[in-house]
């Protein structure tokens, strides 16, 4: 059996970090297994769905490295949706239903005021069929089959039909809802595992029926705990926290895919450089029940750590040409984004003006401007430049250092200046010095 799963994202908006998680997962899973992981556009709602959103789709995915085995879209599958609801009609597993949405809010109320749980009740084979009316569809779950499945995360879980509504699985119209061609879908397509989040609980449990029913196994389920913010619920702004806005921030794909993958496990959050470890270690068995928290300062940070380790090769082309190989390990370790490189250019090449000295360091900047011009700067200038400072001005520590980085750099801190000195070119630090 090859393994295959999907990510069946609705155009109908750009992709979030809830559902990049869900997306992430499956992919996960199935390059775990030398499977295969799958994109299904769910587009079957045509008014709202958008192709700058299916666009959009697939160029997150492939930002953040989730390569794909296949697309389909419902949108192309309608013929074979309506074979597969005419063998459930003809076998009695659909029916035409004709309440009205008012109708059927006002038995809800009135269930839920005797105490009883509101479910749709069936009507009479011999209900008078309102004329001129077009009927919906609901699909007929069998009460004497209790359903179960045992979830790669809940557990066993446990349904009495009796308890549940039966589903609409199609509008008056015609038009689809989503649960009858996604299980016709995972049959046609192969899918082996469905992960996604524990708010579809619910709809595997009809949508088990659905399998029997047209002849299938079911794949097996693993429903995650959904992600909320740091307030400890799914704020406005994580559900709204698209790709754009974070690839805007700098947020280096490597990072969000590395804490995507491990939020709500028991594994540790770790500054991975490549998915391979993510891949390796991911277990549905140590995903926990209780929500996951995304906190965008977490993110930043671990965005920061997974830079300082990521080598030139990976980041060249998003480079200015004046940074090489050398500048770029010298400057990681102080980088919070890649496009803040472009801010040591000047550092390195000029045009540079350097702060006013306070009168306390000017002594300092003058026995380095002396000292500079002699020193041999392909042998660590640094340490000949400050050994030669103190020797002739007895200041050491702070009061040695950092008058020189300030002279150097503009700045009170960065990268090992033992390092980055070499790299700027003698003429430039000698000028810098002799202000």
């Amino acid at each position: 059996m090859t393994v295959t799963t999907r990510f069946a994202p609705s155009p109908t908006g750009m992709l979030h970090v809830g559902n990049v998680r869900t997306a992430l997962h499956n992919w996960l899973w199935a390059r775990k297994a030398g499977g295969r992981f799958l994109l299904r556009i769910d587009d079957t709602d045509i008014e709202r769905s958008k192709e700058e959103y299916v666009d959009g789709i697939r160029a997150d995915l492939a930002w953040l490295g989730l390569d794909i085995d296949g697309e389909e879209r419902q949108s192309e599958r309608f013929a074979l949706y309506e074979a597969e609801f005419e063998k459930l009609k003809a076998a009695g597993r659909v029916y035409a239903c004709y309440e009205t949405p008012e109708e059927l809010d006002i038995r809800r109320k009135i269930l839920l005021s005797r105490g009883l749980p509101p479910v749709y009740e069936r009507k009479p084979a011999d209900a008078t069929v309102p004329a001129g009316v077009a009927p919906h569809w609901r699909f007929k779950l069998d009460h004497a089959a209790p359903i179960a499945w045992t979830d790669l995360i809940r557990g066993d879980q446990h349904f009495d039909p009796k308890t549940l509504s039966d589903p609409v699985v199609r509008r008056a119209d015609g038009s689809w809802l989503y649960l009858l061609p996604s299980v016709i879908d995972d049959i046609a397509m192969g899918i082996t595992h469905v992960v996604r989040g524990e708010d579809h609980v619910s709809n595997t449990a009809a949508q088990v029926q659905m399998f029997a029913a047209l002849g299938a196994e079911p794949p097996a389920f693993a429903h995650e705990a959904l992600l909320v913010g740091t307030e400890g619920k799914l704020s406005k702004r994580l559900g709204s926290l698209g790709m754009e806005g974070l690839r805007e921030q700098g947020i280096e794909p490597i990072a969000l895919v590395a804490l995507l993958a491990r939020l709500g496990t028991s594994d540790p959050v770790e500054p991975v450089t490549s998915p391979a470890p993510l891949i390796e270690s991911i277990d549905f068995a140590r995903f926990g029940r209780a929500p996951a928290r995304f906190d965008e300062a977490e993110l930043a940070l671990l965005g920061q750590k997974i830079l300082h380790h990521t080598d030139y090769a990976a980041v060249a082309p998003r480079l200015p040409i004046a940074i090489g190989e050398a500048r770029w390990n010298a400057i990681r370790p102080n980088l919070a984004t890649v496009a803040e490189a472009a801010d040591w250019v000047a550092v390195f090449d000029g045009p540079f003006a350097p702060p006013a000295p306070e009168a306390a360091d000017r002594p300092v900047l003058a026995a380095a401007a002396v000292a500079a011009p002699g020193l041999d700067w392909s042998a660590d200038p640094w340490h000949a430049l400050t050994d030669a400072v103190k020797a002739a001005t007895g200041a050491k520590g702070r009061a040695l250092f950092l008058p020189l980085r300030r002279a150097l750099t503009g700045r009170d801190h960065g990268p090992d200046m033992a390092e980055l000195l070499p790299l700027i070119a003698k003429d430039q630090a000698v000028a810098r010095l002799s202000v």
